[in-house]
């Protein structure tokens, strides 16, 4: 097995349906500059409040990719 060097970045994505569609908006997002991703880590969960409700979630995560 090659040896593997990886990069890392942090997005925060957000979405008014769920906690995992802000994950995924967050990588579709990067995927679309982004080579090689490899993994995700959620480092962080909100959401925002709008009337005494959830007006939308918020998840930062960290992206790692592989490096050419």
């Amino acid at each position: 097995m090659p040896d593997h060097v990886y990069k890392s970045i942090e997005l925060t994505g957000s979405s008014t349906v769920s906690v995992e569609d802000a994950v995924q908006t967050a990588l579709a997002k990067a995927a679309k500059t982004i080579r090689n991703m490899r993994w995700f880590q959620v480092i962080e969960t909100r959401g925002y409040i709008e009337n005494s409700a959830i007006a939308y979630w918020q998840v930062t995560i960290k992206i790692g990719f592989t490096v050419e």
